[in-house]
Order: structure tokens, then sequence, then C-alpha cells
């Protein structure tokens, strides 16, 4: 069985057509492929860094940026862009946004993606730019060839959305990019999670880390509670680190932003550990990022740090967190969601 995911399989079949090409490879990559393409120059862009972690680790000659944007660099000499759709359309519409206007004209775009994740609207997404056509279809995927005849207009400014959240006599402003969660509202989780703490402001204290900070509703919340705290916001998304940034800044508060794979760039140890994780790869369901998180972080915690997480109720997350710590208790639930508190 393949190691690849069936987007790069579709690739894989027209990979000659990629011999002694420049090639700048973007999107939702999730596989070592894109190392493996016999051309001429391969960069690589990642926005999510344990993709970027992983494709570092294998010691390739390809150049790889991790960040919301590639930098000016990227498109020196490219004459062809892959693009991997992922599963949120904005996010797609925002990327390609940004490719096409910075991209030499005329250059070969290929898209990628599972017809489950929407690839099909690139169709309509690129046609008034230039000619597109669908050159196969195979593992429940679509792959496109377009050529770029025109520049797709692209202002950075249009693309933030923003939102208030008001609560505890707190009026805050939340902004956020495509594809970062919560980007538009706040989710039912983490208004279970900002309750829980607003009824436990005691544990707010010291140095407190927000894991997969996402648009830093958390962050700028818990800094609101306390401003005394020391602040650190992680997330493995380029543009949800770069939507906290802009929501801490936007609400006069400040943190340390840090890029990190659950705890792969975490150093030191916390008073309190907050978290409202992910229990999906795309549209999978993949526990490994809350398995590493509650198995591993006992060694990020003070001696009397404190975990503090929300999670739908019907995940086992009870049982984990009892396997790891000696005391757990939920301390705020509903129909659908749990706020576990651990030490």
């Amino acid at each position: 069985m393949s190691v690849y995911t069936p987007a790069s399989q579709v690739l894989q079949r027209h990979e000659a057509i990629f011999i002694d090409k420049s090639i700048l490879v973007s999107g939702d990559i999730h596989d070592d492929y894109v190392l493996q393409i016999a051309s001429q120059q391969t960069t690589i862009h990642c926005t999510l860094y344990h993709v970027y972690l992983m494709l570092c680790a294998r010691k390739s000659h390809s150049q790889i940026e991790f960040g919301v944007f590639p930098s000016d660099s990227c498109y020196q000499n490219v004459d062809t862009l892959i693009y991997y759709w992922p599963k949120n359309k904005v996010e797609a519409q925002f990327q390609l946004s940004f490719l096409l206007n910075h991209l030499p004209k005329k250059v070969d775009v290929f898209v990628v993606g599972e017809n489950r994740s929407g690839v099909k609207s690139v169709e309509t997404l690129l046609n008034d730019f230039g000619s597109i056509q669908k050159i196969d279809s195979a593992r429940r995927c679509g792959l496109y060839h377009f050529h770029g005849e025109n520049r797709l207009a692209f202002n950075a400014d249009e693309w933030w959305y923003q939102y208030h959240l008001q609560m505890n006599d707190m009026n805050l402003i939340i902004n956020s990019l495509p594809g970062v969660f919560s980007q538009k509202t706040l989710d039912m989780g983490s208004q279970l999670l900002l309750n829980a703490l607003t009824e436990h402001p005691e544990i707010i204290k010291g140095r407190v880390l927000d894991l997969g900070c996402g648009c830093g509703v958390l962050s700028i919340f818990i800094k609101k509670l306390n401003p005394q705290i020391q602040l650190v916001c992680s997330d493995v998304n380029a543009m949800a680190l770069s939507a906290t940034k802009q929501t801490l800044a936007n609400n006069q508060a400040t943190a340390d932003l840090i890029a990190s794979d659950v705890f792969s760039d975490i150093s030191g140890q916390f008073d309190l550990i907050i978290s409202n994780p992910p229990f999906h790869d795309g549209k999978e369901t993949d526990y490994n990022a809350v398995d590493a998180l509650i198995h591993q972080s006992k060694q990020y915690l003070t001696q009397n740090g404190k975990l503090c997480l929300v999670a739908n109720s019907f995940l086992p997350y009870h049982r984990l967190l009892a396997d790891c710590f000696n005391k757990v208790t939920v301390i705020a639930q509903t129909s659908k969601f749990k706020v576990y508190l651990v030490q």
C-alpha cells in the first residue's frame, strides 16, 4: 500500500510532466512525495509546521519554508506551481489568490485534491483568469491544469475576519484568517472552556501555555483576566499564529508566539496549560496530537501545574487523562462537551 496520500498518488501518475521544471509546491501537503519529484528545482512552502518539520527531516536539497505566505525567493525562476487543495474552500481561494498574484504570468499551475474537499470548485475559481482543464480523475481525486494568462488581484486586508466577544465586562476583538479554527464565531467548546476559566480564576497564574491557540480567543481572554501572566501561544498553523498575533495586538496585549507541533518547540515549564485540541486531520479523525498533548504535558508542568482542556463528550479523554495524572476533575460540561482540569 502506498504511503502517499491519494492526491500525491494522482500526481505520481503524471510525474514525467515535471522533469526539468522549476516547481513551487504549496497548499495542503501531507507527505514527502514532493521531495521525490525529478524536477530541475523544487521549492516547497508549508503553512503547517508539522509538515515542515517532516520535510526538513528528510534532508532534501529542496528549499523548504514555513509561513503564511512564501517569501519572494520562492518565486525565483519558477515556471510551474503544484497546489494541494485543502479541506477549506475559502482557504484555497486565499492561498491561490496570493500565489497567482506573485507568480510570473503564463506559469503552469497544477491543482490536485480530493473530490470530497470540493476541488472541483477550482474550475469556477480560476476560469476567468485563464484556461483550465481536468486532466485526471483517480483515487477519488481530481487533477487540474491551469495556464495563467492573467494575474489574480490580491489584497491581504480583504481576507481578515473580525468579530467581537463580550464576556465578563470585556469587549474583545477577535481576528482570524481563512482556515483557522473558530474563524468567524466562537465555537461551543471554547465558550464552555472560557466559562470554566471564569469560575476558576485562581488557576490562571504564572507561566501559561495556550496550546493550539487558533485565532487567540483563549489567549486574549486569560490575558485580560490576569494581565500579570507570562503567556505563550503555540500552534502548527502559520495562519493561526498570525491571527493570534493580530488578536493580541488589537486588544493591547502581548505574548510569546511559537510554531510548534504539540511540544516539539516548547521549552520550560508552565503553571497552566490550556487547550481546545483538534481531533481531526483534514476530514479524518486523528487523535495523534491529543495523545501527544496528554502524555507529554506532565513534563511541561510545574510541581503544582495544571492542564485544562475541553473536548467532545464522546471522546475517551477521561481514561487517557487518568492514565497520566493522579487527579482528573470535570469542572464544566454540557451534553456535547466536557472541560477537564488535571494535575
